[in-house]
C-alpha cells in the first residue's frame, strides 16, 4: 500500500519511481494472486431490462504471473432460491474475465512515460448463461494518479458474438474505456483498513445496434465503494450509477414493456478471502 503523496507536484516528480522494470530478465518478481467469495445483495441494480434486487454469490479473483495480469469473477444470482428474488427463474450466471499481457515484461524494456507505468495488450470476455458472449480487444495501462496511486486505464474495441438475437451479433460494434482503482485511505492499529474502490466502464459508438428498437449506442456503469478490509474478511457498500445499462435504451417500450436502465443501484457485500 502506498502512502498518500503530499500534493500533485510531488506526485508528478515521483511518477517514474513505480515504473515497471524487467530489464534484469526476472519477469516473475512482481507475481501475486488473490481470490475471494463475496456474498452480495443488490438493490435497484439495472440488470437489463429494469431495476432488480437479488442476492448472489460472487467468486472473484486476480493476480500476476510473468507477462500476464488477470482479473475476473463469476456471479451466481438468486443464490438463496427465494421466490421474491427478481432473478428467480431467470438467468442465474454471469462471468467476466479480463486478462492483460504486459508489453514491458514481454520485451524486457521500460515502456513507461509520464504517468504511464506499464503498457499491456488487454482483453475482456463477458459470458451470460443464456445467449450473451461479447469480447473487448485493445490496449491497457497502469498509470499513477495523485492520491489514488496506481490505477488501471484501458481502451477496447468491442466484438459481439451473441447478444440475445440483437442486430449486432457477429460484428464489431462500439468501444469501451475502463478506469479502475483501489485506494486504502484509513488504517487501524490492528492492520485492517478502509478503502475507496471502484470503476467506470463507458461504452460508446455502438452504431450497429443504435437503430434497433430498445437499444442505445452508449452506456455507463460507474461504481464507487467504501469497504473495510482485514486479512481474511471484508465488508462494505457500493453505489453504482447506470446510464443505458448494457446499451439497453432507458425509457423505451419494446413489446410494450418499459425499460428502466438508468439510475442508482446499491450493493452490500460480505467477503471471505483465501
Amino acid at each position: 500500500m502506498k502512502k498518500v503523496l503530499a500534493g500533485a507536484a510531488l506526485a508528478a516528480l515521483s511518477l517514474n519511481a513505480f515504473a515497471a522494470d524487467y530489464s534484469d530478465g526476472d519477469i516473475h518478481k512482481n507475481d501475486y494472486k488473490w481470490m475471494q467469495f463475496n456474498l452480495m445483495q443488490s438493490v435497484d441494480a439495472r440488470i437489463p431490462y429494469g431495476a432488480q434486487d437479488t442476492t448472489y454469490l460472487e467468486f472473484e479473483f486476480g493476480g500476476r504471473s510473468g507477462i500476464f495480469d488477470l482479473y475476473g469473477y463469476v456471479d451466481y444470482f438468486d443464490v438463496l432460491g427465494i421466490d421474491g428474488d427478481d432473478r428467480d427463474n431467470s438467468d442465474n450466471m454471469f462471468m467476466k474475465l479480463a486478462p492483460r499481457m504486459s508489453l514491458d515484461a514481454l520485451t524486457g524494456k521500460d515502456l513507461s512515460f509520464g504517468p504511464v507505468q506499464e503498457v499491456y495488450l488487454a482483453n475482456v470476455l463477458n459470458v451470460g448463461d443464456s445467449a450473451l458472449v461479447d469480447t473487448y480487444w485493445g490496449v491497457g495501462s497502469d498509470i499513477m494518479v495523485p492520491w489514488f496511486g496506481k490505477v488501471g486505464l484501458n481502451f477496447y474495441a468491442r466484438y459481439v458474438d451473441e447478444n440475445y438475437g440483437a442486430d449486432n451479433e457477429s460484428s464489431w460494434d462500439g468501444y469501451m474505456v475502463s478506469f479502475n482503482w483501489f485506494k486504502p485511505f484509513y488504517f487501524f492499529d490492528n492492520g485492517s483498513f478502509i478503502s475507496y474502490q471502484g470503476y467506470n466502464d463507458f461504452k460508446f459508438g455502438a452504431d450497429e445496434i443504435d437503430d434497433q428498437e430498445g437499444y442505445a449506442n452508449h452506456s455507463l456503469e460507474s461504481f464507487h465503494g467504501i469497504y473495510w478490509h482485514s486479512d481474511r474478511f471484508a465488508a462494505g457498500y457500493g453505489l453504482k450509477y447506470f446510464i443505458n445499462m448494457a446499451l439497453v435504451e432507458d425509457g423505451d417500450r419494446p413489446n410494450g414493456v418499459l425499460q428502466d436502465t438508468t439510475g442508482f443501484g446499491h450493493y452490500f457485500a460480505i467477503t471471505y478471502k483465501f
